[in-house]
């Protein structure tokens, strides 16, 4: 089976679209009016969930380093993670209150200041990225609701891949929606074969709508979801490390390598 071919960069003129958010991570740091560099810091803080990153050659590479320690061990067991996002909101210190409460025992453990660097609702967003790594590992794009309001908690992840999952010939493409505690949406998450290798340069895209959410691998779209979150949603780009899947002689640092996120508004409204 031959493997479709790394795609360039495409350009940053879309027709019919106006730019709305970029970043070719050109500069020399990370452009913190854009990307907060941490993870769900309620859950744990921000010191401890400090992603593991550096910027060289006009793009952005997570890492994940051997001598990492998890960013939540109350909560998410020897997970390690080095992710960037782009809103933050909690409740009271020792509430159950904030974004992405992903266990049920999770409550506010280090308060934080509500910010918004990108929520959009709505829109075209795409990413060219590729990937080093193990059989441990996931490397994702997705967006999650700002949470100010409980419901407002759906997930659509434009991109992930899962280490386990990449075989000889291709790897398995995760997308889709999770509603989390949106009644509204319903789980519909997919996990396509696809003949690309992880460590070439692809462009992963999603086109989220009033009605529904088209999902892109290299400008070819791969399938139309009939559900759509209805609220702002921020981005959290990363790379994740869950130690304890199987044993692993994995080398380190393990790699997230972002050539650019761009999102795109259509000149004409949905």
């Amino acid at each position: 089976m031959d493997f479709t071919a790394a795609l360039p960069a495409n350009p940053l003129e879309k027709p019919g679209y106006r730019l709305d958010f970029q970043d070719e991570f050109a500069t020399e740091q990370l452009d913190q009016a854009k990307w907060l560099p941490y993870y769900l810091p309620q859950w744990s803080s921000r010191e401890r969930s400090t992603p593991r990153y550096h910027l060289a050659n006009q793009r952005l590479i997570l890492e994940i380093q051997a001598d990492q320690a998890p960013w939540c061990p109350e909560f998410d067991a020897q997970t390690r993670c080095s992710s960037l996002q782009t809103g933050v909101f909690s409740g009271a210190l020792g509430s159950p209150d904030g974004q992405h409460r992903f266990n049920q025992a999770c409550v506010v453990r280090e308060l934080q200041d509500s910010i918004r660097t990108y929520t959009p609702q709505y829109g075209y967003f795409e990413m060219r990225a590729k990937a080093t790594i193990g059989p441990n590992n996931v490397v994702a794009l997705w967006m999650i609701g700002f949470e100010d309001q409980p419901e407002y908690s759906g997930e659509l992840a434009i991109m992930e891949i899962k280490g386990w999952n990449i075989g000889a010939t291709g790897l398995k493409l995760g997308y889709g929606v999770h509603p989390w505690g949106d009644s509204q949406l319903t789980d519909e998450f997919f996990e396509d074969e696809v003949a690309i290798k992880v460590s070439d340069y692809h462009i992963y895209a999603a086109e989220w709508t009033p009605s529904q959410i088209d999902i892109y691998l290299d400008n070819r779209k791969l399938r139309t979801i009939q559900q759509s979150p209805n609220y702002p949603m921020q981005f959290m780009l990363g790379m994740y490390d869950l130690p304890l899947r199987q044993p692993t002689t994995a080398q380190y640092p393990q790699q997230f390598e972002i050539d650019y996120v761009r999102g795109y508004q259509p000149l004409h409204g949905y």
